[in-house]
């Protein structure tokens, strides 16, 4: 922890530092300790301009990616707990889907939100009606009376999630001059980051991943299958529906403010799962540092590889991603649980 932590700190001050303008690590340094301590040991003053790109163009963005990292790859990590399944992500069960579905409401229907609702922003909380609306209508047809099959949930949101992409795409095709934002926004970038999104998403994601962490041990003890669950004494059914809202949160809130970025909650559960086993009172924040170290460092290449251009993350992340998901198919083929 301690060193993903580390980590974590370095791939930020790095990422700070690229762009088309380049600047020097001690200055980054020097005003982030300034501005969070009120502590200024720089030997020269930092000029505006430069405090100007530093504070609101790139720290918005590499927060963000942080959060959104983060977000996804706890998501990740839970939906293949429940599942007991390491290819298991939340973009096979139809929940980004429904989430991206709930944001284009919102983007190409001119769909707005009135009273209290609106002060939390109109983008997620639509993403999040979206996202848990979809996993509503996965769970219910998955469920056998009382009882909701792992296997038949995840069939269940495979063909969900090609309905629901199926209506995102129509919502582009009848976006008109919209068109090339929305393409782009399903691509999963970060370029329109602001401060606004994070003071939107940081309370998602806070309250998200504290419900998932507090009921790491029922997370636990479902890897050891229901049955045996239930004799440790678990409830079962309650406990699917509280990852599953909590897991939809998390990506909901990822999607509304940037967008499809896939394989994200794929890669970095099962690279953690090597280092820390797969006990998720460790595996959970584990993977909150791994995924907001590498989507901080897809993003950074993301907006220099082709500067002054910039990539979609999304692409970056699917690069390496598919590649991973394919390894892990071809290695656990034959495999119906963890190892």
């Amino acid at each position: 922890m301690l060193a993903l932590l580390l980590l974590l700190c370095i791939a930020i001050l790095y990422s700070l530092s690229f762009g088309a303008v380049a600047l020097e690590k001690k200055d980054i340094f020097f005003l982030l300790l300034e501005e969070s301590a009120g502590i200024s040991l720089a030997s020269s003053p930092i000029d505006e301009v430069t405090r100007n790109i530093i504070l609101n163009i790139r720290l918005p963005r590499v927060l963000l990616a942080a959060l959104v990292g983060a977000s996804l790859a706890v998501a990740g990590a839970t939906f293949q707990g429940l599942f007991r399944n390491p290819l298991a992500d939340p973009y096979f069960i139809g929940l980004s889907s429904g989430a991206a579905l709930g944001a284009c409401l919102v983007m190409v229907g001119g769909f707005t939100l009135g009273g209290v609702l609106s002060g939390f922003g109109t983008v997620p909380m639509m993403a999040f009606a979206g996202g848990l609306a979809a996993i509503a209508l996965v769970y219910n047809l998955a469920r056998q009376g009382d009882h909701v099959p792992v296997l038949l949930l995840l069939l269940a949101g495979i063909a969900v999630n090609a309905f629901l992409s199926a209506l995102v795409s129509l919502f582009i095709f009848f976006s008109g001059e919209q068109m090339h934002q929305v393409i782009y926004w399903m691509m999963g970038s970060l370029g329109a980051a602001r401060w606004s999104y994070i003071k939107v998403m940081l309370p998602y994601t806070i309250i998200g991943f504290g419900v998932i962490y507090f009921f790491a041990r029922e997370l636990n003890a479902m890897l050891l299958g229901e049955e045996t669950a239930h004799y440790l004494g678990i409830n079962i059914e309650r406990c699917k529906k509280i990852f599953l809202a909590a897991a939809s949160l998390l990506v909901a809130a990822a999607v509304s403010t940037s967008g499809s970025i896939g394989f994200l909650g794929l890669i970095v559960p099962h690279m953690i799962r090597f280092v820390s086993g797969p006990d998720h009172r460790f595996l959970l924040p584990a993977s909150a540092l791994g995924g907001a170290i590498l989507l901080t460092l897809a993003d950074t290449l993301a907006r220099t590889v082709i500067a002054p251009a910039e990539l979609p993350v999304g692409i970056i992340t699917a690069l390496l991603g598919a590649p991973f998901f394919i390894y892990l198919l071809s290695k656990r083929k034959k495999l119906r649980f963890f190892n």
